[in-house]
């Protein structure tokens, strides 16, 4: 547990350290994504994004339980 913290820890960190660059790539702008515009609300709805970051995640972690 206490070095699950600290990778997670680790890697908040390094993620915020990136963040100007993080920022600039096309992640939540991906075909797919769902954005519906009216003139008093906005629904963003990133179904593409979500996709790619649970399979992203899914990855690592059956890469950590190895």
């Amino acid at each position: 547990m206490n070095r699950t913290l600290v990778v997670i820890g680790l890697l908040c960190l390094i993620a915020g350290l990136l963040w100007p660059w993080l920022g600039q790539l096309p992640v939540g702008r991906l075909p797919g994504d769902i954005i519906v515009s009216r003139p008093h609300y906005k629904i963003f709805i990133p179904i593409t994004t979500m996709i790619l970051v649970s399979l992203a995640l899914s990855i690592l972690f059956w890469l950590f339980k190895k």
